[in-house]
């Protein structure tokens, strides 16, 4: 008898760490500079996404999916943090995450995630930073002070061509490749090792990961793989055989705007993280992974197609407005999907998402404490996700950026608010505001502010109690 019980009681504990076990792995894939536009999915007709393309038909695609920022530094803080960049001085002052923040990374690891950071972090700065390790991430490839490389292909720490920028700290905590090897390539490498070294059949590794795969491409500087240029110069050569048209405009406002998808180097550094993103996913359903996985597929903020005159442009991010350093909706607007297969619906979300909401939906979605306490400006978008209607049509979704880049992206000071369909932009260094019905008017050429100035108070109302209650830089 006391056999039996043992042999019951062995099994019941047995069931009862495996679900324990179950508990889903994530993988968030963070783009950079990607555009709105710059995806097959979303429409674009020169660059190639197909295992992206294909990957977002398993799963939820939002069309009201902003970065919390225009900028690298502050969308990646509010991914991170789910707080408002502003509310510690960012960017400014407080760019750099300060020890005290608590990460999503950290919120992971606290309940038994094995976590791997691959790729871009730049929200350190030099040894007082806060670097990915002391921040929630036990394993790190590539991942520092530095933004941006020299150089795509190896050594990274060079630039080659003119085209990288000199000034860009170095990239670190990577081994040796040899000469010439691609960024991109050999960041995918090294997660794939780390998932076979961790998760192949034999080790049965039966802790659930967090993988932050945080490419720098996109971003500049604009080096291609040749024979992919070559192959994008051939299609674009077809595309605009026959038309003579400018590919810029220029306005006072925005400055000069790339009208356009036409650089084949561009073209070729997408497909190219395309490529890499389809070996993620088969190195996740070879061994059995994919199925448990949560998958996030977006990017830091809109795509460069806007500036002052520095900077060469990537992108048209057309029909919105302006690009990357704007918070016009090509700044703002990023593409975002999510799959988990069998547990999130498929299909297209109005839901308005933000970067600073990735915090407390993840948790959420593993039944996990969210942390309200300390992602406090996030807001969990389950629902969207799980199928349930979530009219979140009334909550205020903020932008605030006090250190413009005329003479780089153009752009200028102001405190932005999307409230529903509309959305204002106080220009407040500038005493000059701009409304728009972003839902009839999604490339904001229609200026609302002196007809509809019942609206126009009301949000500016909001706005400047906002910046006040968040104590943000003005200057």
């Amino acid at each position: 008898m006391l056999r039996k019980l043992f042999i019951i009681s062995f099994i019941l504990l047995t069931h009862l760490l495996e679900g324990k076990s179950k508990k889903p792995n994530i993988l968030f894939f963070l783009v950079d500079d990607l555009g709105w536009y710059d995806v097959g999915y979303q429409g674009s007709k020169l660059y190639e996404t197909p295992n992206i393309d294909m990957l977002s038909e398993r799963g939820m695609k939002f069309k009201n999916a902003y970065s919390a920022h225009p900028r690298c530094v502050p969308s990646r803080f509010a991914i991170m943090t789910g707080k408002y960049p502003a509310r510690t001085k960012s960017p400014g002052p407080g760019s750099q995450l300060k020890h005290e923040e608590y990460t999503i990374a950290e919120a992971l690891k606290d309940v038994g995630y094995k976590t791997l950071i691959s790729g871009k972090w730049h929200l350190s700065r030099g040894e007082s930073g806060s670097s990915p390790e002391s921040q929630g991430f036990q394993t790190n490839y590539g991942a520092g002070d530095s933004g941006v490389p020299k150089s795509y292909f190896y050594p990274y720490n060079i630039q080659k061509r003119g085209r990288g920028n000199e000034n860009a700290p170095d990239i670190t905590k990577l081994p040796k490749v040899e000469n010439g090897y691609h960024l991109t390539d050999q960041l995918t490498d090294l997660t794939v090792s780390w998932i076979h070294e961790n998760y192949n059949s034999k080790r049965k590794n039966k802790q659930p990961f967090f993988i932050y795969l945080s490419h720098y491409e996109v971003h500049t500087p604009f080096e291609g793989k040749e024979e992919l240029e070559k192959k994008y110069e051939k299609k674009i050569s077809n595309i605009y055989k026959n038309k003579l048209d400018n590919p810029f405009s220029f306005e006072k406002t925005t400055g000069e705007t790339k009208l356009r998808q036409d650089n084949p180097i561009y073209a070729a550094m997408i497909e190219n993280l395309d490529d890499n993103f389809g070996r993620i996913i088969k190195i996740l359903k070879e061994y059995d992974l994919y199925k448990n996985t949560i998958i996030v597929f977006t990017s830091d903020h809109g795509g460069l197609s806007n500036r002052g005159n520095q900077r060469p442009l990537a992108t048209s991010n057309l029909p919105l407005r302006a690009g990357k350093g704007h918070n016009y909706e090509g700044g703002i607007k990023v593409p975002l999907f999510l799959v988990w297969e069998d547990k999130i619906v498929k299909g297209w979300s109005n839901t308005v998402v933000t970067g600073t909401d990735h915090f407390p939906t993840l948790l959420e979605l593993i039944n996990e404490n969210t942390h309200d306490d300390k992602h406090i400006d996030g807001v969990s978008f389950k629902k969207s996700l799980i199928g349930d209607n979530q009219d979140n049509s009334q909550r205020p979704i903020f932008w605030h950026s006090p250190r413009p880049r005329p003479k780089s992206t153009g752009d200028l000071a102001n405190t932005s608010i999307r409230l529903g369909d509309y959305k204002l932009i106080d220009f407040y260094r500038e005493n000059r505001v701009e409304l728009y019905n972003i839902i009839e008017d999604i490339g904001e050429s229609n200026n609302l502010s002196d007809k509809l100035t019942e609206k126009r108070d009301y949000l500016l109302r909001m706005v400047r109690n906002w910046r006040e209650s968040v104590n943000a830089i003005e200057q």
